[in-house]
């Protein structure tokens, strides 16, 4: 359902200023329906990269693309758990997330890239059931993570320009 709560976008209190890079990314117009319009094409774009090509790194010491996508679905999976805790008014701070920790015990690229793909379908339409099932009320609360505040709105928003972020990267560095 289309509400003004889901289709303005975060306001500067609703995250801090690094996050804004994302949030900027994501189109005007309802967060649901942006993040549902974003599994086919994004998905898309990733079944059209062979297995072998997945492997690829643009320098080095850069993330192949298999650790890229891996990045985007633990990355996702975060983003939606901390949506959660704020939106169930759960109240302790999260910690901050390594993302190069997290990508090394990720191990992406000893897995079939198909795998990724399907995973991100899978983490995609997780984080769509959670965003489409909140109360009204819930997509305004608040939390801090990382020392930083979010609001569960704000997470939605960062979960797609942070997708948006890379695919752009893809497409520019790999693809």
């Amino acid at each position: 359902m289309t509400t003004t709560i889901t289709t303005t976008p975060p306001d500067r209190t609703e995250a801090a200023e690094y996050y804004f890079t994302y949030i900027n990314q994501v189109p005007a117009g309802d967060i649901l329906t942006t993040l549902e319009g974003q599994e086919p094409d994004v998905r898309s774009l990733f079944e059209s990269v062979s297995d072998e090509r997945a492997a690829f790194r643009y320098a080095a010491g850069k993330w192949s693309i298999k650790e890229v996508l891996a990045h985007i679905n633990d990355t996702e999976r975060l983003f939606v758990f901390r949506a959660f805790w704020f939106a169930r008014g759960l109240e302790a701070p999260l910690p901050s997330f390594d993302q190069t920790v997290a990508a090394t015990g990720a191990a992406a690229d000893d897995r079939p890239w198909q795998s990724h793909v399907d995973e991100f379908r899978t983490v995609r339409a997780a984080s769509l059931s959670f965003y489409r099932n909140l109360p009204a009320d819930a997509w305004l609360r608040r939390g801090i993570a990382s020392g930083n505040p979010f609001s569960v709105r704000a997470l939605a928003y960062i979960t797609a320009g942070h997708v948006a972020h890379h695919v752009r990267v893809l497409r520019d560095r790999y693809l």
